[in-house]
């Protein structure tokens, strides 16, 4: 992946630079959602620019190298926490996800951060984890599954916080109508980054025991078990089982 990004070289970075760029355009009053030249349009809702703001103050050059060094350490911290409980099932996992960690990388897209912070709203405060989510789903639709790996009081304050997101995209209705045309008509090649979505649930998985609860009711299972005790051998194989203390 480092060789792969290192040789893209100045091509790298195109979501990114569509969010810094948009930032900036909105700032000189244009339009955040026209494409430049060779560069992608801004596609999230108009109050998401407010929230890349700061950032997009930063010279680029600057911007771009502090962005992917977050998205890095951000990633490689939920690698150790799921490394550390359950070692293959986390690198045989990685090892799928493994094109979508690289094109996200490489783009800058805000898969990665949208990852980080569905991880960090389950281990967060209900409101805290509430608005992460909020945030998350506000900038794309498709992490709302996610919603299930939440605890209860966090998936409350989620729902909440989504209406108000709901009632500003409203509010900014003539601009978020151009959102939904670059959204929906902008070219884009096969979406393979958003593969990456599914880490944001290794908490909720690994905590759970193994064989998952979904298998059956719980008395099923532990006749299953008992019956067949090879698949709790290939359970601690594969590092799907809890290790004991």
């Amino acid at each position: 992946m480092a060789a792969f990004v290192y040789a893209r070289g100045e091509l790298a970075g195109a979501d990114a630079y569509a969010y810094w760029e948009g930032v900036r355009r909105w700032l000189d009053g244009r339009s955040p959602y026209d494409a430049v030249e060779m560069h992608l349009p801004y596609a999230y809702p108009p109050w998401t620019l407010l929230l890349f703001l700061p950032w997009a103050l930063i010279p680029w050059d600057i911007a771009w190298f502090g962005w992917r060094a977050v998205n890095v350490l951000l990633f490689a911290g939920t690698v150790v926490w799921a490394y550390r409980r359950r070692p293959l099932a986390t690198g045989l996992l990685l090892a799928v996800l493994s094109p979508a960690l690289a094109a996200n990388i490489d783009t800058g897209n805000i898969n990665v951060l949208i990852v980080a912070a569905i991880w960090a709203a389950q281990f967060s405060g209900p409101r805290l984890g509430g608005l992460l989510y909020a945030i998350s789903t506000g900038l794309k639709f498709l992490p709302a599954p996610l919603i299930m790996v939440l605890p209860p009081r966090a998936r409350a304050w989620g729902l909440a916080l989504v209406v108000v997101a709901v009632v500003l995209t409203l509010a900014t209705w003539p601009l978020t109508l151009q959102q939904i045309d670059v959204a929906i008509n902008h070219p884009r090649p096969i979406r393979v980054d958003y593969m990456i979505l599914a880490w944001a649930a290794v908490p909720w998985l690994w905590r759970h025991p193994w064989p998952p609860w979904w298998v059956g009711p719980a008395e099923i299972v532990r006749r299953w078990r008992a019956r067949l005790p090879i698949t709790v051998w290939l359970g601690r194989f594969f590092g799907l089982a809890p290790r004991s203390e």
